[in-house]
């Protein structure tokens, strides 16, 4: 009762999540619209890298997992499309070396994921244990994701293109995904665990500081010296 309950809430809480990677992207589309210099001004495209990571490696988790969890699976391949889309704006805008091979990697990505998904039934008794430590690995880089979207935000002062209901809804995605992977069980949910208690950490950190963008003499500073430059 107490799975389906939490699986539930947390598909809820994805789609909401997933709304707000769309509103990123939206605003990206509306900063090209109006013209704006840079349309993904201030995004990390390493930290929106390990957002997909960290998204499709839920999507390989759920489908490794006996049985398949439909509740991870599907909201977790919109998710990955969605990030998808805003790192090939910001491939567009930037056009940078860095950036293509990006979006190289993440079509690779794509590739290996879905065919591991075909042919997962010939690799059941491994994939359960690589999916898991894949979402350690990739608890690790996303945490150094973000640590660089809040030095980048540090550093200028300022919020850019960043959208904070992003990460509004991506925290209320992994408070609610901790209580579905408690109902999992422990021994089976708790990769689940430490990957949404890193994400969540790191939002409730960026939430602040468009607080600390708006009211610190030092955030003031650093918008006006990057403007000399």
């Amino acid at each position: 009762m107490w799975y389906n309950l939490f699986g539930t809430i947390n598909t809820l809480f994805i789609f909401v999540s997933l709304y707000g990677v769309f509103l990123q992207l939206n605003k990206i589309w509306a900063r090209k619209k109006d013209g704006e210099p840079s349309a993904t001004n201030v995004l990390s495209q390493n930290q929106f890298t390990m957002s997909f990571l960290a998204y499709f490696s839920f999507f390989i988790y759920g489908y490794s997992i006996e049985p398949l969890n439909h509740y991870i699976v599907w909201p977790r391949l919109i998710a990955s499309i969605l990030v998808t889309l805003i790192l090939f704006e910001m491939w567009l805008d930037r056009k940078s070396k860095t950036s293509y091979f990006c979006i190289l990697f993440i079509g690779c990505s794509f590739i290996f994921g879905i065919t591991g998904f075909i042919f997962k039934d010939n690799f059941s008794g491994q994939s359960e244990n690589l999916s898991t430590i894949l979402i350690l690995v990739i608890t690790f880089l996303l945490a150094q994701g973000y640590i660089h979207q809040i030095k980048l935000i540090m550093n200028t002062g300022n919020t850019g293109a960043i959208d904070i209901r992003m990460s509004q809804f991506i925290l209320m995605m992994d408070v609610s995904t901790i209580a579905f992977a408690i109902s999992m069980g422990i021994s089976q949910g708790w990769p689940l665990i430490v990957l949404a208690l890193v994400s969540g950490i790191t939002k409730i950190i960026i939430m602040y500081l468009f607080r600390w963008v708006r009211i610190s003499p030092l955030a003031e500073f650093r918008r006006a010296y990057n403007k000399s430059l």
